[in-house]
Order: structure tokens, then sequence, then C-alpha cells
């Protein structure tokens, strides 16, 4: 089991959910009418077909609503920026949390220079491993022993959040070395 540090954005994936739940309501009532009466029989193929895409993008957003964007095992920082698994770094090599700031990189002139708080986690130097990994550049990037969460992709940032955060990771690197004992 793994305990939740830092949700992903649920109000845009909820505002994201708006599109696929009006055309699987208007998929279903062209199902609904394509079964009202005779002549409307066409209407039964597209009107499912629509339904069942819009349930799959329905679904897709309930799943990413439920992905952490950062998680803890008890032993690794599970880090998940765009892939199917989530990348698990050892606590050993997490040195703590920041409130940084960066570029939405939102589509559109209107972002374009917009700026948004940054979630960073600092990685040890002596982890030349964790260095660089691969991540999807629109939810963060991962270079020089920082891995960048946008903020655009994660729950509301605070000061407040990064100070517990930083507490619960003492926390647990503190519990680290007794439970490798017993």
């Amino acid at each position: 089991m793994f305990e939740i540090w830092l949700r992903p954005n649920r109000r845009f994936l909820a505002f994201a959910a708006i599109l696929p739940a009006a055309a699987f309501v208007a998929g279903m009532a062209l199902v609904a009418a394509a079964r009202s009466g005779p002549g409307r029989g066409w209407l039964l193929v597209p009107g499912a077909m629509v339904s069942g895409v819009s349930l799959v993008g329905l679904l897709f957003l309930f799943w990413q609503s439920r992905q952490a964007r950062l998680a803890c095992d008890g032993r690794r920082l599970l880090v998940q920026l765009g892939s199917l698994r989530p990348v698990a770094v050892p606590l050993e090599v997490v040195e703590g949390f920041l409130l940084g700031q960066g570029p939405s990189f939102l589509p559109g002139k209107r972002y374009e220079a917009a700026q948004v708080a940054n979630f960073v986690v600092r990685l040890a130097e002596r982890a030349g491993e964790w260095e660089r990994v691969e991540v999807n550049r629109q939810l963060g990037t991962w270079c020089g022993h920082y891995i960048t969460i946008r903020g655009t992709w994660c729950q509301p940032l605070s000061v407040a959040l990064v100070n517990r955060l930083n507490a619960r990771l003492a926390e647990v690197k503190q519990a680290l070395p007794r439970e490798a004992a017993r």
C-alpha cells in the first residue's frame, strides 16, 4: 500500500470531463431516439459509437484523477509524470521538496508568458542514476537531480503543503533504518 503525497489537479480533470460527458448524453439520446420508432434505426450505430468513445474518455479521466503525482510506499517515492507505471525513487536519495515557479506550457498565445507554481523534488547529487529520467514534458521535467512537477497538473500548491511533505519525508526516512534492522 502507498500513501499519496501529491494529487493531480482534479479541478482541471473535472473541467475536461464536461465535453465527454455531454457527448455521452448526446449519444445515449441518439440511442433512445433510434429505439423510439420505425425509420430511426440508423441512429443506433452512431449513438452507440459516440457513447462508447465518450465513456472510454470519461473512464480515462477518472483513472487520471486517481493517479497520484507523488506517493510513498515506505521505501520509495513513486513519481507519476506520464508513464503507465510510476518511477520508484529510493527515499535515501530524496533530499526534500521545494516550491518553484516556471512557465505553464498551456496552449495558446494568451498563456505563452503565463507562470505557474511548480513542485520541485530535490535528489542527492551522489545518485547519478537519478540525474535524468524521461517524463511527459507537459507534466514536468526531470533533469540535474531535480524533478519539477508543473503546478497546472497537480493539486493547489502552497508553502504549507511543501512544509508538511518535508516533515512527512523526514518521518518516513527516519523510520527506514529501524525497519531495516528488524
